[in-house]
């Protein structure tokens, strides 16, 4: 059996990693897609679709007790079609059926478990399943046998389910989606500012006036919120202060916790605790890379009481470095995430990798130096509540330190990762998602201004040409690659305005206009494939083929999920690049759709802010803006250095609203402009034409000069750092 399984079992090819995972199981899993359900009419089986991702703690806990078993597979593959899906590689395909399984269960997580009609529609969920009975939770292997026996014996009863569900979902998903044709649509500057102070009003009652953060456990870093607050801070409401208090006492908790590798540097994704004591260990890319960018923005804001900047700055500088070194890959981009578990004594443990032993401790940095480490971070003997198994706590200060504790642990840092790297590390799902690289992408390209760190922005470019050149083809987007090499379905929404977001940011650290080229003709596939007859949608049309059976299960209905949640939403990101993107361009159209995707913010925030933070850091973005900033002289030479310090002190500015572009006269200025002036005349680097750059002279004696525009009237322009400080301060 064994052996046939794995012959039978398609998934060794696969670009994800949490797939390649299940290659060598004795289930005969087959890659979500029409062949699947093919099979299952053929046979007249149900379909059992398994979601998870790499880093899935459970989701490795039911492979090793079902998945890896030959009886259950046996089960499995004798009367059902097994479907392995990756969430990560397949979003759409997670949200279609998550709905379902909260819709019957009212509850959600992963591993995810569904059985299909062989079209798709569910009409059973649940998630983990044990391998034995438990108090009130069948096994798994009971649970296969009564959805077959249902099956075989209820037909009628099954697909009555099945159709009602599918019916309910699609009314429910068809609501969401968003139109961005109606007239009306779109919400003037004041209306956008009133609900973004109301929001910072009811997220300061939402807060976690102990602890820090939203909600109660399991506690998720806010990191679209964390960002609209730091936004929000930058301007002269009446709720700015209050913003800017809420934005540090949050990041200020998560980066004194044990969310935080204060080691070396990155988030977990979450904490088991609602004091933040206690992570789930695993480390995603898309919350780092947020988390960076907010933290960059937080130092660029100026000092606070909450958080202080040399505080945020470190925090930033420790998370660049940790997801350039931990998650970057060798011919360029991130890797989707770190594992939360890792071997430790012959098993595989949660956080082995992260916890220490007051004895552990002592044996790396001395026993005097190890035990003010155990004291300062809570590190005692034994394991806390409710952690997985193994002996080692989490180094959890949870509170801000004190100089002589910062000198401890600057001290002993380097003798403690010494003795971490000693440890086996928890493994990395080396596929590269393209929404997620965006992000990091725009976060390396602020955090090295910031930072004053060239090698982020190197490391940001690098990232970018993978996206642009394996990725992109010309006209579509792959979401994921794996060794270099695209594969797997056409990208969603939140790639195609993840990777504009990243290009724009890069553009306006760089001054290299093949990224605004490369952002402008990402948003115009994105408008084309994601929009049909006026309603966005998460999934382009043409996927249709590869997402038949989710489309079926939601009752044929396409589908938009506009919450922001861990990351922003697809409509979220594409609001804000389409903002940046006509700041640059001056492009009326652009900026109407963005309006018409602002146009359901009260919606979400009525639900809750927390729901709706990306999309409430794009309001703040359209109301201060747009602030257009053009830099234009010479790169090259003894004037570069003053360009440069013109450039910088335009990227420093905490202005949400504010876009920045970069143009050369090196060019222009050695063809001899008739007048002494060098001229950028929009051309950048890369030969494209940017806009705001167009006419805008460099000083008569071939220096450089900084224009400050609004819809591109410009002011005066300006020759030094101060003075242009002095004209982007408000009210200057």
């Amino acid at each position: 059996m064994g052996q046939t399984g794995a012959m039978a079992n398609r998934l060794a090819g696969s670009p994800s990693a949490y797939l390649r995972q299940h290659a060598d199981n004795p289930v005969h899993w087959q890659p979500f897609g029409e062949e699947a359900f093919a099979e299952a009419a053929r046979r007249d089986v149900p379909v059992f679709v398994s979601i998870g991702y790499a880093a899935c703690h459970w989701c490795h806990v039911m492979a090793h007790e079902s998945f890896e078993d030959e009886a259950t597979a046996a089960e499995l593959n004798g009367r059902f079609v097994p479907v392995k899906v990756d969430r990560e590689e397949r979003p759409d395909v997670d949200s279609a059926y998550m709905a379902a399984c909260q819709a019957m269960t009212g509850q959600g997580g992963w591993p995810l478990s569904i059985f299909a009609l062989p079209d798709g529609r569910a009409f059973y969920a649940g998630t983990y399943y044990p391998p034995t009975p438990h108090p009130g939770q069948p096994s798994f292997r009971q649970i296969l046998e009564a959805v077959s026996d249902a099956w075989r014996n209820r037909r009628e009863a099954v697909e009555r389910q099945a159709a009602a569900l599918a019916e309910a979902l699609g009314g429910l998903f068809s609501d969401q989606l968003l139109r961005l044709d109606a007239p009306e649509a779109g919400m003037d500057d004041g209306e956008l500012a009133a609900l973004a102070r109301d929001a910072v009003v009811r997220l300061g009652q939402e807060e976690d006036g102990t602890h820090g953060g939203f909600g109660r456990a399991p506690k998720f870093p806010p990191s679209p919120v964390a960002e609209f607050l730091v936004r929000h801070a930058a301007g002269g409401t009446a709720t700015a202060a209050a913003a800017r208090a809420l934005a540090g006492r949050t990041l200020a908790a998560m980066c004194r916790s044990a969310l935080f590798d204060t080691l070396a540097g990155g988030f977990a994704r979450y904490s088991v605790t609602a004091d933040w004591s206690l992570p789930h260990y695993e480390k995603m890319l898309y919350d780092n890379a947020q988390l960076l960018r907010a933290l960059a923005h937080w130092v660029r804001l100026g000092a606070s009481p909450e958080f202080p900047a040399d505080e945020a700055r470190e925090a930033a500088a420790l998370t660049a470095d940790w997801m350039v070194r931990e998650l970057g890959l060798p011919g360029g981009g991130f890797a989707s995430s770190l594992d939360a578990d890792s071997e430790r004594g012959g098993q595989h443990v949660e956080g082995a990798y992260y916890v220490w032993t007051p004895g552990e401790l002592a044996e790396a940095a001395g026993a005097h130096d190890g035990a003010r480490l155990a004291s300062v971070f809570g590190v005692r003997p034994g394991s806390p509540p409710g952690s997985h198994g193994g002996p080692g706590w989490p180094l959890h200060a949870g509170r801000e330190l004190g100089a002589d504790e910062r000198e401890l642990l600057a001290r002993t840092r380097a003798a403690l990762l010494e003795a971490r790297s000693r440890r086996t590390p928890p493994g990395r799902d080396d596929k590269a998602v393209a929404g997620w690289n965006g992000l990091a992408v725009a976060a390396l390209a602020d955090a090295s201004v910031v930072l004053d760190r060239p090698d982020l922005l190197a490391a940001a470019e690098t990232s970018a040409a993978l996206l642009a050149e394996v990725h992109w083809n010309g006209q579509t987007l792959t979401r994921v690659s794996h060794g270099g090499a695209a594969g797997g379905v056409e990208g969603m929404l939140a790639d195609y305005a993840g990777c504009a977001e990243g290009a724009l940011a890069l553009f306006a650290c760089t001054g290299d206009a093949r990224w605004y080229s490369w952002a402008g003709q990402l948003l115009d596939a994105a408008r084309s494939r994601f929009v049909e007859d006026g309603l966005l949608s998460d999934a382009s049309l043409e996927l249709s083929g590869a997402r038949a059976g989710a489309t079926a299960a939601l009752g044929g209905s396409r589908a938009l999920d506009a919450m922001d949640n861990e990351a922003p939403s697809g409509a979220s990101l594409l609001a804000g690049a389409l903002t940046s993107f006509a700041a640059y361009s001056g492009s009326g159209e652009h900026r109407a759709v963005a309006r018409a995707i602002l146009a359901g913010l009260p919606r979400l925030v009525g639900q809750s802010p927390r729901i709706a933070g990306w999309l409430l850091a794009v309001a703040e973005a359209t109301v201060a803006g747009p602030l257009e900033v053009a830099v234009v002289g010479p790169l090259q030479g003894g004037g570069a250095s003053e360009t440069r310090l013109l450039h910088r002190a335009a990227l420093l500015d905490p202005s949400p609203g504010l876009a920045v572009a970069l143009g050369s006269t090196d060019r222009a200025t050695a063809a001899g402009a008739g007048d002494g002036a060098g001229r950028a005349d929009g051309v950048g680097r890369a030969g494209a034409v940017v806009p705001l750059l167009q006419d805008r002279p460099g000083a008569a004696d071939g220096g450089p000069l900084a224009y400050v525009c609004r819809e591109f009237a410009c002011r005066l322009p300006v020759r030094t750092a101060d003075q242009l400080r002095e004209q982007l301060a408000p009210g200057g």
